[in-house]
């Protein structure tokens, strides 16, 4: 009895498949997706869209930028880093939906959710507490950052009223540059018809350089229309 316990206790061993009759599909060929051999496995990380911007930047603004300054490195050509959007809604605290309606407004031209800005301390002689909301205000990085200058620069400024150039003065001294919007509307995302107020913003586009003639050489080779100058236009060499 001894013996037949053993015997049992042993496990039989496993037995190669057999081979598929020609012809006959398997399981996963019934199913309508093929058999693991038809089955291609992409390797590699997946390609990411490129933004024409960016690869303005590349090819056309810095070549040229290092001609200009004779730099030896293209490391050394500066580059933006980051954009700032920031919008101030005085009737916010009053009006709830005239701060989502900005908000809203907000998201669609910059792609991004904004975040409300609110007091930081109680002003009794305008009746402001701390805590309310005061604004909204998006920083902008990488391949949104591009997205929002492409369409920035090619469709909305063109669109403002009456317009002669973007004005030479408005660097700060550090190499970044504040550009004043009067009107939301100019940005072709916006639904005019769900407007609830026209309100302006800050637009503040932070470079890499400290220095105001790097930024101005570099933000003129990358289409910003300033007064006096020649723009160039996104995709081609300055003319």
């Amino acid at each position: 009895m001894a013996k037949k316990k053993s015997d049992a206790g042993k496990q039989k061993p496993r037995q190669a498949p057999k081979a598929q009759a020609a012809g006959k599909p398997g399981k996963a060929d019934r199913r309508g997706k093929g058999t693991s051999e038809d089955r291609t496995v992409q390797t590699g990380p997946v390609p990411r869209f490129e933004p024409r911007f960016q690869r303005h930047y590349r090819d056309q603004a810095v070549p040229k930028l290092v001609q200009q300054f004779g730099w030896k490195n293209r490391h050394e050509v500066p580059r933006i880093e980051k954009v700032t959007v920031n919008c101030g809604v005085g009737e916010a605290p009053k009006n709830q939906k005239l701060l989502d309606s900005v908000v809203e407004e907000m998201r669609q031209i910059t792609g991004q959710t904004p975040l409300v800005t609110r007091a930081r301390k109680s002003i009794s002689n305008f009746g402001l507490r701390e805590g309310m909301p005061v604004g909204v205000a998006v920083t902008l990085r990488r391949q949104r950052m591009y997205h929002f200058l492409d369409r920035l620069v090619s469709v909305a400024i063109p669109r403002v009223r009456d317009f002669r150039g973007l004005s030479t003065r408005s660097f700060d001294g550090r190499g970044n540059y504040t550009l004043g919007v009067k009107e939301q509307i100019i940005f072709p995302e916006v639904d005019y018809d769900r407007v609830q107020a026209i309100h302006g913003m800050d637009i503040t586009v932070v470079t890499s350089t400290v220095k105001d003639d790097e930024a101005f050489a570099l933000l003129k080779e990358m289409g910003f229309p300033f007064r006096g100058e020649i723009p160039v236009v996104i995709g081609h060499l300055a003319a």
